[in-house]
């Protein structure tokens, strides 16, 4: 509770709140919310008849009054009905609002995430961001869950309370409480009683279950590392064969999974201690109206039916009045939702501020580099002063040592390395194409993993397959509508290929390529680069690699020499 109450606990809840209900969809959110609003105060009204309908039915039954029996279970269901309906549309557009505001704000986190390659930044940066797939599809779904069913919730009991607290002391009368010769007339005293046992169980509870907050957010990150894990494997599963390295994943699947289990162990410990607590609250509340009323119904002061008016009214009070207590395990596990989505905003918003500082420009007509300095996130340097310039239809090989900087001048040349200084005249992004060695093949069909970026909109049947014969894919004719995980079906020399016939089939006029043919053997590698030379014959090649062969597909040798150095001349 000490956290929930923090000022800077409520500045985060805040932000992540305010940016649906001021969105452009804020009218139709507002006017649902008030629906159920309104039906919730409904079900507040009806739980007021009936308690109500208690004093007359029992005092009915007490005085064995038959005429006014059936009359008054008549009564009963008609009430019972209406409570039913209005629960069940409170529920429906609870729900509804609900999928609503996560599928804004799901929209809105995957625009952040994807726009400005925040994912990839928080890739190199090595931000300490955790399983963001988790905090889109799991957490905003819990947050906006937790959010209405609590704060409705709140507003349901803070009702309830105001209006059974008077209805409770209506009927509480006075008791005289004799002290030495003196006697002191309470007002209202099931009131008072009540309202200490329900801030006594209020502070007991959150003195039991308080650790709940921590243990609910670290089980959250165990499990979703222990998932991540398998994902791991699954995505590198012919990498791990080739090692026979069963063992070692196993004994990283026991490690994580002994975090899972450890902290579930201290997780059900302490809501085993809570769940004692709250049962021992909850059942005695039972029978607490009973004795408080008996005084006043043995006296004579009230009948049957006062008695259980006075046991629903104090029930309900007294559910008001725990709401903390019956809702303790959600609020854990909301406040750590809410940790989990501000920590994960921040991420997004310190490393989307990390910008290059190379004066980036775009043109048609050819690619200019002035004064580039690249370095690591670390401040290692890899790269000093490289000037050059490349016209259209020019072909150019980059070659260097591994760790010379070669595929990061790639990533700078494509916008995306923020740690760059200089000038660099780039081409448009989409007359750029740029492939690395192992070629991303999306999920879905081969048609689409062929024509990524792209869409098969503006290709025709018959090139689509005149590219994959030339390109040695011909057998893989008949299955492009199949919908698989290609990227696990096709070798990697086949994946390759599969980008050479990416290249044909967008015809982009610049192609960076980062040893994209480094798994095809050397005669297929030539087969193909001449290929491109003769269909696209004006398109620029950049290509990074280490065999000396490549030098024949080639005008021009970029040679990264390590500590900066670097030298450009004609092949």
């Amino acid at each position: 509770m000490d956290y929930i109450l923090n000022r800077k606990f409520l500045n985060d809840f805040w932000h992540l709140l305010r940016e649906y209900w001021r969105s452009e969809e804020k009218w139709q959110a507002r006017g649902l919310l008030a629906v159920v609003v309104f039906l919730t105060l409904g079900g507040v009204a009806i739980a007021v008849l009936l308690n109500q309908w208690y004093n007359t039915f029992y005092n009915a039954l007490q005085a064995y009054d038959h005429e006014q029996f059936w009359p008054l279970i008549g009564r009963f269901l008609v009430l019972a009905f209406i409570h039913i309906a209005l629960a069940v549309y409170a529920i429906y557009l609870r729900q509804m609002l609900q999928i609503k505001w996560r599928t804004w704000m799901t929209k809105q986190y995957l625009s952040r995430w994807m726009n400005s390659q925040v994912y990839y930044k928080m890739q190199i940066l090595g931000d300490d961001t955790d399983n963001p797939d988790q905090r889109i599809a799991e957490d905003i779904n819990q947050f906006v869950s937790l959010t209405l069913q609590l704060a409705l919730g709140f507003l349901k009991q803070a009702v309830m309370l105001v209006v059974f607290v008077m209805i409770l002391w209506n009927l509480s009368g006075e008791l005289t409480v004799p002290i030495g010769n003196y006697e002191f007339t309470v007002s209202g005293y099931m009131v008072w009683l009540s309202l200490l046992y329900a801030i006594a169980g209020t502070w007991l509870t959150h003195k039991v279950g308080r650790k709940l907050i921590w243990l609910n957010y670290d089980q959250q990150r165990y499990e979703a590392d222990f998932r991540f894990s398998m994902m791991r494997v699954r995505e590198n599963s012919e990498s791990i064969a080739f090692y026979r390295g069963e063992m070692p994943e196993q004994s990283g699947f026991s490690e994580r999974f002994a975090q899972v289990v450890k902290n579930y162990w201290a997780l059900m410990r302490r809501e085993k201690t809570l769940t004692w607590f709250t049962t021992s609250y909850s059942q005695l509340a039972i029978i607490m109206p009973l004795l408080l009323g008996a005084p006043r119904y043995f006296s004579g002061s009230i009948q049957l039916g006062g008695l259980m008016q006075i046991s629903s009214a104090f029930g309900n009070v007294q559910d008001a009045m725990s709401f903390f207590v019956n809702s303790y395990t959600s609020l854990a596990q909301w406040t750590a939702v809410v940790k989990r989505l501000t920590g994960f905003n921040e991420h997004m918003t310190r490393v989307d501020a990390v910008k290059s500082q190379a004066d980036i420009s775009f043109a048609h007509e050819g690619l200019g580099i002035e004064g580039l300095d690249l370095v690591l996130p670390g401040g290692e340097v890899l790269l000093e002063q490289l000037t050059l310039k490349l016209s259209l239809g020019e072909r150019i090989l980059i070659t260097g040592e591994s760790g010379a900087g070669k595929s990061t001048l790639l990533r700078s040349l494509a916008g995306i390395w923020p740690f760059a200084n200089g000038r660099l005249q780039l081409p448009e992004a989409q007359d750029c194409l740029f492939l690395p060695q192992r070629p991303y093949l999306p999920l879905g069909s081969l048609r689409r993993a062929l024509l990524y970026p792209k869409t098969a909109a503006s290709v025709s049947e018959g090139e689509i397959r005149e590219i994959l014969q030339l390109c040695q894919l011909d057998k893989f004719g008949a299955r492009l509508d199949e919908v698989a995980d290609w990227s696990r079906i096709l070798s990697l020399g086949e994946q390759q290929r599969l980008a050479f016939a990416r290249i044909f089939l967008v015809k982009p006029q610049w192609v960076f390529m980062d040893e994209a043919s480094s798994a095809l053997d050397e005669p297929m590698e030539k087969y193909l680069y001449e290929l491109l030379q003769s269909r696209l014959p004006g398109s620029s090649i950049i290509s990074i690699g280490h065999r000396s062969t490549l030098q024949a597909q080639h005008e021009r040798q970029l040679r990264l020499l390590g500590k900066g150095q670097w030298e450009f001349s004609a092949i």
